[in-house]
């Protein structure tokens, strides 16, 4: 069977608040991964989290308000 997960691997909070995030795309059969993509998003200090993940939310919220 062949499923296709999507994950964020990857959040990284640089000095200035910009929080990066790296979210990869694995399409997945027998347990053995087919390929890999991956996708990044940033967000500078301010910006709108609607839609963004929850923990990406959560990091923000505590990282820019010490800021």
């Amino acid at each position: 069977m062949i499923t296709k997960e999507i994950a964020i691997d990857q959040i990284t909070v640089l000095e200035n608040g910009t929080i990066l995030v790296r979210e990869v795309t694995s399409i997945i059969e027998e347990g053995a991964i087919l390929s890999s993509n991956y996708h990044r998003t940033s967000y500078e200090v301010g910006s709108d989290l609607t839609d963004a993940p929850m923990r990406v939310r959560v990091i923000a919220e505590a990282t820019w308000a010490t800021l």
